[in-house]
């Protein structure tokens, strides 16, 4: 028995790329496990690439080193418009091609749809998509899933086409470790984590006591931040993370339900101060006020982390004192550090750690979620 599974990739970017090459170094790996993933199609934000013929054949290895290679130089799909191996579509044409090979392969093999975008634009086309019989979605785009309840209740309405683990933690177990725990029935009532390896490595930095400000621009040049480090700073990053889980624990909320504490004021906003600015003269004045409550958690026994926090109804994200000898209170460089309390884990939490970011333990996680459902393409 073997599962042939058409495989169809939305977007290029790094863990988009570095999925690619898993595909191709674990072919020897994949064909002893009777499995043959099948790329069919490929797009990003513009363009769109697909086989010939969706039924029948599919990308050769040699042409989707070339697509890493062409991305990764920042140059178009639509470069490999004369290639020969391939159709190009563009623009809004993309969703309706998709949607109809889709349509195509669900009476024979079905396919898979694996976006690893960051774009809120496919949420639609997911929607409608996991419908299909025997079509399945795998994510590691976390905004499908923290739109509105009305896109998030269509995409769960099939939780056996289904899979994002790479949402949160990256590579971690943390979507099928709690699933595994509300299955058995054993209530979850609180999870406290650190979702974000930058501000997992700035909270346990600032304890040496280091400026927040040089911590920061540190972490910018480790190449641990965005290129604009306000995007973790904010904390939105965190929230949707949180979001995911807190709906998973049966949370009816929405993204703007969440408290979320930013770690700069309004007035030092993307759309108020410039970079530059923001790293040179607006990071040293936040200083003072980190140094005060990391003072402050110091003289309790505690130490600061950067935590989202699930408990009943309450789901928050910010700054929080936690024991020094607790797992997060231990939490040391950019890892991510997860407690989860239920009835069989109310004293001593069940702890889940490790690398949370990266493209390859991401793109790792998506192919484990793509294996995942490799049962479901036998024939």
């Amino acid at each position: 028995m073997v599962s042939s599974i058409p495989l169809f990739l939305m977007g290029c970017g790094g863990v988009g790329r570095q999925l690619l090459r898993h595909i191709i170094s674990c072919r020897p790996i994949h064909s002893k496990q009777g499995v043959r993933l099948r790329v069919v199609g490929v797009s990003d934000s513009k363009s769109m690439v697909a086989v010939p013929d969706i039924l029948t054949s599919e990308f050769h290895d040699d042409f989707l080193l070339k697509l890493c290679k062409l991305k990764s130089s920042g140059a178009s799909l639509h470069e490999l418009a004369n290639s020969g191996e391939c159709q190009v579509f563009s623009g809004q044409e993309i969703a309706m091609k998709v949607v109809d090979f889709a349509s195509t392969l669900r009476e024979l093999s079905g396919l898979t749809l694996v976006d690893c975008s960051a774009s809120a634009q496919t949420i639609a086309m997911l929607s409608e998509l996991v419908n299909l019989e025997r079509c399945c979605v795998v994510l590691a785009n976390k905004k499908p899933l923290t739109s509105s309840l009305e896109y998030y209740d269509k995409l769960v309405s099939q939780p056996r086409r289904i899979r994002h683990e790479s949402t949160v933690g990256a590579g971690l177990p943390v979507i099928s470790t709690i699933n595994r725990i509300i299955s058995s029935g054993d209530p979850i009532f609180r999870i406290i984590g650190s979702l974000s390896g930058t501000l997992g490595y700035v909270m346990s930095e600032v304890e040496s006591g280091r400026p927040f400000s040089q911590v920061v621009t540190a972490a910018k040049s480790l190449g641990y931040t965005e290129p604009d480090p306000r995007d973790d700073l904010s904390g939105m990053d965190v929230a949707r993370k949180a979001l995911i889980l807190a709906r998973l624990l049966g949370h009816r909320i929405n993204l703007d339900s969440i408290k979320v504490e930013s770690l700069y004021p309004v007035e030092m906003g993307p759309d108020v101060m410039p970079l530059e600015e923001f790293l040179v003269n607006g990071l040293p004045i936040l200083d003072n006020d980190i140094k005060k409550r990391i003072d402050i958690a110091s003289s309790n026994g505690n130490v600061l982390r950067y935590v989202c926090l699930i408990e009943e109804s309450r789901c928050e994200v910010g700054i929080q004192e936690v024991a020094k000898d607790s797992p997060l209170g231990r939490l040391k460089g950019s890892d991510n550090v997860l407690e989860i309390y239920s009835r069989c884990y109310r004293e001593q939490p069940l702890v889940i750690q490790g690398a949370g970011a990266g493209n390859d333990t991401t793109a790792a996680g998506v192919l484990a979620d793509i294996l995942d459902i490799q049962d479901l393409f036998r024939h």
